[in-house]
Formats: structure tokens, C-alpha cells, sequence
């Protein structure tokens, strides 16, 4: 009966809001990261994208709108970016995975937030972060303009990708913890040792002042760990499967993507 009734409801979606496809055509133009995708990757990631777009509050701040423009295939490009996490799970994993994002706010620029934290011996630190982007357990995800607008490509750095995965990791508590649920084909403890070995490789380097193969802001907590390789997955899958590769096909199975194969000739890794 359930099944029947999401049926009809997606046909009369359909019905009242036909696919946009040259929108479409028009949003993957714009970004490498979705212009890579297959046909078949594409025409799902495109659906996925304006059921999202739909049933998701996506906004500029007022300051924003009155000097940017918001149109269709902008809207769509963000909703992809977002939905490219859960391209490779079904329909209703999809839906479950994303039921606690509700809207996708830009902001004009990076904000700042007064952060306190405590030190290994107690001591309390306050200080003013600045941020590209944050969410929270049922909050938006903002996000700021001029980081959104570098993301996108194969350059390593995603501010929706990064949000979302934030999501996905609050999906069973309310705190990011680098731990997100998992299906029943991956163990926990693989996923335990695959991600703290990275986690004790960053330390280790962060300690001697060696640059990390990827951002070092994934040292700064395991949820950040979590959250930028999942930026590297999609969009520098060469550069995480070269310095981590047990890490990149743990990522491979969770996702049941594989971005390595959508890399442009270009700047897919020599054989």
C-alpha cells in the first residue's frame, strides 16, 4: 500500500512539475563535477536534484538576492551538489539519509561564530572562527557565497559536500562525530580502524610540521576528518586514493560510488 501511494505521488509530482532538462543541461554546463557524471548518473542526479529543490527551502540572505541571481539552473546545480552524496543509494535511502535537512541558506560572505574549547589540561580558549559553512542536528546548512562558488570542480575543495556529509554524520546523534550509520554490509570496526589510522597519520605529521596529503583541517577533529575526505572522495578521488587508499575504497563501498572513474582524462592518475 505504502509503495503504491509514493508511486502516485510521484507521477503527480511529475505531472505538476515536469523535468527540467535543458535547466539541467544548464546546471551540469556549469560544473565539472556534474558534467563528469555518466548519462545514466546524470539523469538520476538530475531527478534526485529537483525533488530536492522542491521539497527543500533553498535561499539566498536578502543582502545576496538583491544582487545575485538565483535562477533554475543555479538552484539545481546546488541541490545536485548536495544530492551527489546519495547518488549511489536508493530512493528511499536517499530520503531517509537527507530527512533531517530542511534548507540550504547562502550567506553574502564567511561568518564568524565565538567558539570555546577546552585544551588537554583543562584549560577553557576562546577565539572567533571563521567559517565557509555549518550546520547543526535539525538546523540549515549555510553556507557562504564566495566558497560556494569555488566548489564544484576537481579541485578537492566542496562547501556542500562538506555540510552534507556533516548531515549524513548526524544522522544517528546529534554531534558530528565522524561515525555516521552505516549499512549492513560495512563493519563498524573496519570503519573504526580505516578512519583512525588517517586520523593518526595526520596527528603524526601535524606533530613533526609536515604537510598532510589532504587538508589538514581533517586533523582538527574527526567529524572534520569525515567531512573533507568525503570532500576528496567526489572531488579529488585520485589525490585520497593515493595517499589513503584503504580509506578511499571503504568510502567506495559506503557511497557504492566510484569517482575515480568520472575524473576528466585530464587529471585521472597514470596507470
Amino acid at each position: 500500500m505504502l509503495g503504491r501511494l509514493r508511486q502516485w505521488r510521484e507521477r503527480r509530482f511529475a505531472t505538476r512539475h515536469p523535468f527540467p532538462a535543458a535547466a539541467w543541461a544548464e546546471a551540469r554546463a556549469r560544473l565539472p563535477l556534474l558534467a563528469a557524471l555518466s548519462e545514466s548518473e546524470a539523469e538520476l542526479l538530475g531527478r534526485r536534484a529537483w525533488h530536492f529543490a522542491h521539497h527543500k527551502r533553498l535561499s539566498l540572505h536578502p543582502e545576496l538576492a538583491a544582487t545575485t541571481p538565483f535562477d533554475l539552473p543555479a538552484r539545481l546545480a546546488l541541490a545536485a551538489q548536495a544530492c551527489l552524496l546519495t547518488l549511489g543509494w536508493s530512493q528511499a535511502e536517499h530520503r531517509e539519509a537527507f530527512a533531517n535537512v530542511h534548507e540550504i541558506l547562502v550567506l553574502p560572505e564567511a561568518f564568524q561564530r565565538r567558539v570555546e574549547e577546552m585544551d588537554e589540561v583543562g584549560v577553557m580558549h576562546e577565539y572567533d572562527d571563521e567559517r565557509a559553512g555549518e550546520t547543526s542536528y535539525q538546523g540549515p546548512v549555510v553556507v557562504a557565497y564566495p566558497d560556494l562558488m569555488e566548489s564544484g570542480d576537481f579541485s578537492g575543495f566542496n562547501v556542500l559536500i562538506h555540510e552534507l556529509a556533516h548531515k549524513l554524520d548526524l544522522g544517528n546523534s546529534q554531534d558530528v562525530d565522524g561515525f555516521p550509520p552505516l549499512p549492513r554490509d560495512i563493519d563498524p570496526k573496519a570503519w573504526h580502524r580505516e578512519f583512525t589510522a588517517v586520523w593518526d597519520d595526520l596527528q603524526a605529521r601535524l606533530t613533526r610540521g609536515e604537510a598532510t596529503p589532504i587538508d589538514d583541517y581533517a586533523g582538527s577533529h574527526p567529524g572534520e576528518c569525515f567531512a573533507v575526505c568525503c570532500e576528496y572522495f567526489f572531488t579529488a578521488p585520485d589525490t585520497l586514493s593515493q595517499a589513503y587508499p584503504g580509506l578511499y575504497g571503504l568510502l567506495r563501498d559506503y557511497f557504492r560510488q566510484d569517482p575515480l572513474a568520472r575524473l576528466p582524462r585530464s587529471e585521472a592518475p597514470s596507470p
